[in-house]
């Protein structure tokens, strides 16, 4: 039975309320909570708008989709290149190609998980910067990237800086917050992430016709962009005899609407979150305490005030240790477990057709995707979880020291 989670989610009273404020109305479809979910994300990130959808992957899509549909932006256009990291979940990867574009991969630091701003500079010096759209760095479990140099090198470039931080619900880096360097950013609320609604997402920006375009494209490019409808208050200003905005579709969109339960449930922890990434920290900075004999085995997260951990990263160096049985003593011993995602395209079976091009130019995300795990560090943990996970990673290494296995 699994006794500690990768991500793990608990009801409390603020929630139940706003739940039931829900079912008490009857408006189960996006709406008021929705629109105070999107204000207070907004505000605490630090971008002008914020735009719920419903998922991180949707997130991405409506993001690029709206790029797609703005003029301002000639080069994003089908076919249009991508820089992307090639170690991460593979809805990044899998957003580009679904929006007809073509994701471009450079190796990532094997500590941060951040892209190689060297390889960056050169591929762009080395090919027509004209074919290329944007850079899409993600902060993967809450790991910020250089995003000085990056937007140093859009700017030179003349690309879009789309940030995923999907993984890092406030990771600061020079004062600035993850979301806040790019000309948009999206953000998935699933359970391991520290604010869980179960499924949903958003994209933030600070641009207002990005706005506009998002708010039409996850909701099959009808004509409404309004910030706040007025249909519940009887009238609407863009409606007449002859023009009805919910059905005139000025794009070809997609239905990524959400629920007021799962905005519901995000409100009373953005209220708090200030909180949920302290407790994060302090669990990634007791481990890495509990761990520190281990570290010429293991590489244990770079720790930092300024992440906000999605997960407990560990990155095996030892190669007596077996990551799949590593995983397996975990998983009997009650803790869940998940690999680092793997190398996108030499590892995943949906980009083969990408592997010969790769092979041997991604190093470090290929060990990383090989050798790499995570564990939970959520904020339900107690100190008595931090000491059974260390308690029994060391067991584990030990036992396996002893035998040579």
């Amino acid at each position: 039975m699994i006794k500690i989670r990768v991500g793990d989610i608990q009801l409390g009273p603020e929630e139940k309320k706003e739940l039931q404020d829900v079912i008490d109305t009857s408006r189960l479809s996006e709406g008021p909570k929705t629109a105070i979910f999107e204000k207070l994300w907004a505000e605490f990130i630090g971008t002008k708008h914020c735009i719920a959808v419903n998922s991180g992957t949707s997130a991405l899509i409506a993001g690029l989709y709206a790029l797609l549909y703005d003029t301002r932006f000639p080069k994003f256009k089908k076919g249009a290149k991508v820089i992307t990291t090639p170690l991460t979940y593979v809805a990044t990867s899998n957003a580009i190609v679904l929006a007809g574009l073509e994701p471009v991969y450079v190796d990532v630091d094997p500590r941060t998980f951040a892209l190689n701003i060297q390889q960056v500079e050169d591929l762009l010096k080395s090919s027509d910067p004209d074919e290329y759209c944007a850079i899409l760095p993600v902060h993967l479990m809450g790991y910020m990237n250089d995003m000085p140099a990056i937007c140093s090198i859009a700017k030179k470039y003349d690309l879009v800086v789309f940030e995923d931080a999907a993984q890092a619900h406030g990771s600061i880096l020079e004062g600035k917050k993850a979301g806040t360097w790019g000309l948009l950013a999206d953000y998935s609320f699933y359970i391991a992430h520290n604010v869980q609604a179960g499924e949903m997402g958003a994209v933030v920006t600070s641009d207002d016709r990005l706005r506009e375009l998002v708010v039409q494209v996850k909701a099959n490019g009808r004509f409404c962009k309004c910030r706040t409808c007025t249909r519940s208050k009887g009238y609407c200003p863009h409606h007449d005899d002859d023009f009805e905005p919910r059905f005139t579709h000025e794009f070809i969109g997609f239905n990524f609407k959400i629920s007021e339960f799962q905005s519901a449930i995000a409100i009373p922890q953005v209220k708090r979150i200030g909180q949920i990434i302290a407790d994060r920290q302090h669990n990634v900075k007791h481990l890495n305490e509990l761990l520190d004999s281990f570290k010429t085995r293991l590489d244990l997260p770079m720790y930092s005030p300024d992440i906000s951990y999605l997960a407990y990263p560990l990155i095996i160096k030892d190669p007596s240790i077996n990551r799949h049985k590593l995983m397996l003593d975990l998983e009997k011993a009650g803790i869940e477990t998940r690999t680092l995602f793997g190398c996108i395209p030499t590892q995943q079976p949906s980009y083969s057709g990408y592997k010969s091009r790769y092979n041997g130019r991604l190093p470090n995300a290929e060990y990383v995707g090989t050798h790499g795990i995570y564990i939970g560090c959520h904020q339900y943990l107690k100190q008595d979880d931090i000491e059974y996970i260390a308690a029994t990673i060391s067991k584990i290494l030990i036992t396996n020291s002893l035998r040579g296995a």
